[in-house]
């Protein structure tokens, strides 16, 4: 049983809701009527047909809708049509720390271009330090001729890249190396020297 000052905390918490497939959106909206913060980030992907091309709005992580409040409210939110569950780590339901959840609305407001990416465990962390993202943490790797920094929602086994500029970012820790998709490179305050190529 949560006592009062249990409540308060668990109604500050963040967690993940599996869901449907395609259902995102249906499950935020009904969520947020039943008065629950919902976090539903999305991105913007370019479909091409042969006559014709759209712009779709598409959940960054598909399946998956962050909701505040719902450890004590477990009810409401399994009843949700489109709900398979919420995540959980044995018995107790497993929170996505709220650093996770800032970093990723962060980039989502702005005009960057944002998409999902394959989860990243390993490597070292850069922090940006410069700009709208200043401050966020995450991976850096290359694609291509432009960086992107990897951010990742550990209990989603799932990650996000957002392009950013090399000259922006920084080690996390000292005398970091970054591994950048076959090359590795040294960060140096902010100036990249790269020790292997393709």
């Amino acid at each position: 049983m949560l006592t009062l000052p249990d409540v308060r905390i668990a109604n500050r918490e963040w967690c993940a809701v599996y869901t449907r497939h395609q259902h995102e959106k249906t499950v935020s909206d009904v969520l947020e009527a039943k008065g629950f913060e919902v976090f539903l980030p999305v991105y913007d992907s370019t479909r091409r047909w042969k006559d014709r091309q759209k712009v779709l709005s598409l959940p960054l992580f598909p399946g998956y809708v962050f909701v505040r409040g719902a450890i004590e409210r477990r009810l409401p939110v399994l009843t949700t049509p489109g709900v398979h569950m919420i995540l959980s780590c044995g018995e107790r339901v497993a929170t996505v720390p709220e650093e996770e959840i800032e970093a990723i609305r962060k980039i989502t407001v702005g005009q960057l271009h944002v998409e999902p990416h394959p989860y990243l465990r390993c490597g070292e962390r850069v922090r940006v330090v410069r700009g709208s993202l200043e401050g966020i943490e995450g991976i850096l790797t290359r694609k291509k001729n432009s960086y992107r920094l990897i951010l990742s929602v550990d209990m989603l086994a799932k990650s996000v890249a957002v392009e950013v500029d090399a000259s922006d970012v920084i080690p996390a820790v000292q005398s970091s190396i970054v591994a950048l998709e076959g090359s590795v490179c040294k960060m140096d305050s902010p100036q990249l020297t790269f020790l292997a190529g393709d």
